[in-house]
């Protein structure tokens, strides 16, 4: 493993990791071909890999009222080019364009989704996470009534302030160490996946 994927010491095998944090990332790297550089950076510290992977799959995983996969990483990708996380925008992005089946999509809204070509519901979606992440992020009764009425539920309002938050902490992470995107990323999504 090179340490050029974090200012920190990252493990010098997979072998050298406690079992369930190798058997994650084995299991990611099954599924994936490869393994994403984040989790080597987290595997630095390993009570905070496995509550940080716990958090996300919490939330990223679980079955949201109306929210889809596509748009949950619609909302990372958002927030992510906001708070400049290369790795994030990069990462997420590519599950955009898997999830949404659209491949210019992550680009546009991670630009800027105000001018992208995206529907009210997203637009609401992703200016609400901008709102929590930028600015105070208190569910006011106008927020709550302009995201109701293009159908989010209130458990999807967390869902939305709960992702923005805990990719504001992964953006930070990231940024701290100095942890690039993989290669692989780039293009999933974009060009067919060899079988």
């Amino acid at each position: 493993m090179t340490s050029s994927i974090s200012r920190f010491s990252v493990p010098e095998s997979l072998e050298a990791l406690p079992d369930d944090i190798r058997d994650t990332i084995l299991a990611v790297q099954e599924k994936a071909g490869f393994v994403p550089n984040v989790f080597l950076m987290l595997a630095h510290r390993p009570a905070e890999f496995r509550a940080f992977f716990a958090y996300h799959d919490a939330l990223m995983e679980r079955e949201s009222d109306t929210l889809t996969k596509a748009e949950k990483e619609m909302i990372v990708v958002a927030t992510s080019a906001r708070n400049r996380c290369l790795y994030c925008v990069v990462a997420h992005g590519a599950l955009v364009r898997i999830y949404s089946k659209t491949p210019e999509l992550a680009d546009q809204v991670a630009v800027n989704h105000r001018t992208a070509p995206i529907n009210e519901r997203h637009r609401v979606m992703l200016d609400f996470a901008m709102y929590c992440g930028v600015e105070v992020g208190e569910l006011t009764d106008a927020w709550e009534e302009r995201l109701t009425n293009v159908g989010f539920t209130r458990e999807d309002i967390w869902d939305i302030g709960a992702i923005t938050a805990f990719f504001g902490l992964s953006n930070r992470l990231v940024t701290l160490t100095g942890t690039p995107p993989n290669q692989e990323f780039y293009l999933m999504g974009r060009v067919p996946r060899e079988k």
